[in-house]
């Protein structure tokens, strides 16, 4: 049975990494016009955020929420603020596991996690962007500390929407962790979708897998995240090489996949839109 306040159909489709490459930027902001995309999630301390919220500001229906980076990116704050989270290179690390211990066990890493998740928001809160919904890179959320932190400063910033990263036929043992995750939202009164589409097809959610994953489009509030960007040489970081970004790209742009959502008849936007709505049928 649908909850009071959420809708029996829903469907949000975000593109990550908003601000991470003009490529990344430019697909944003085609998909968006001219196709399915309604959301992105802006990485506020990456080399081209500047560019995706001049693209923000001029697209007014783009829902667009915070992608808070504590791995495998650079922080908002300068390194020397925050020394035990980062490498000699002045980047996260990518060793998440050992990094999640060192936030749980720690005081001081703890201290520097809270003012750099601090400056992410104040940094996004500068853009003048409304804050639709707020997620994290490498969904590093589902650490319970990290969450609590982010609810904890997000209360200062409106924070209202997140993530919940739950794709139906996930592995069992992944499931308490989602449930807490879960709670822990609905303790602080912050929204949430009920699954997403994309975890297990990260960086290769084409056509084909959208189109399947539309065919069977369970009810409840779902969000579809990917990684498009138009094409270009090279890959946008060492860890992407594999991403198939255009195809991506295409899938949202795809009169097809348009279609299979019309046809869904779920109610489409932000995660704003989505929660904003009081009658459903």
């Amino acid at each position: 049975m649908t909850q009071p306040g959420r809708p029996r159909r829903a469907l949000i489709v975000t593109a990550d990494d908003f601000g991470l490459h003009t490529r990344i930027n430019e697909a944003v902001e085609r998909a968006h016009q001219t196709g399915v995309l309604t959301a992105a999630s802006l990485m506020v301390s990456s080399p081209a955020a500047a560019d995706a919220v001049r693209r923000a500001q001029r697209n007014p229906t783009l829902r667009v929420g915070l992608h808070i980076v504590l791995a495998d990116g650079v922080p908002m704050l300068a390194t020397h603020l925050v020394p035990a989270l980062v490498d000699g290179h002045g980047r996260f690390g990518d060793r998440m596991v050992r990094d999640g211990f060192r936030f749980f066990l720690l005081p001081e890493v703890r201290r520097q996690l809270k003012a750099e998740i601090r400056a992410q928001f104040q940094a996004f809160a500068h853009t003048g962007l409304k804050l639709d919904h707020v997620n994290t890179h490498k969904h590093f959320h589902l650490h319970p500390t990290v969450l609590a932190l982010i609810i904890e400063v997000g209360s200062d910033f409106g924070l209202n929407a997140m993530r919940l990263p739950y794709e139906p036929g996930a592995p069992a043992w992944i499931r308490p962790w989602m449930a807490r995750v879960r709670k822990q939202l609905d303790n602080a009164g912050i929204a949430h979708n009920d699954y997403v589409i994309g975890v297990s097809q990260t960086g290769r959610l084409d056509e084909a897998a959208l189109l399947a994953a539309l065919s069977r489009l369970p009810e409840g509030v779902g969000e579809i995240y990917g990684h498009p960007a138009v094409a270009g040489d090279g890959a946008i970081t060492p860890t992407m090489q594999t991403y198939r970004h255009s195809d991506e790209f295409d899938a949202l742009v795809s009169g097809r996949v348009a279609s299979a959502i019309a046809a869904s008849g779920a109610i489409t936007g932000g995660f704003a839109d989505v929660f904003s709505q009081r009658t459903y049928v």
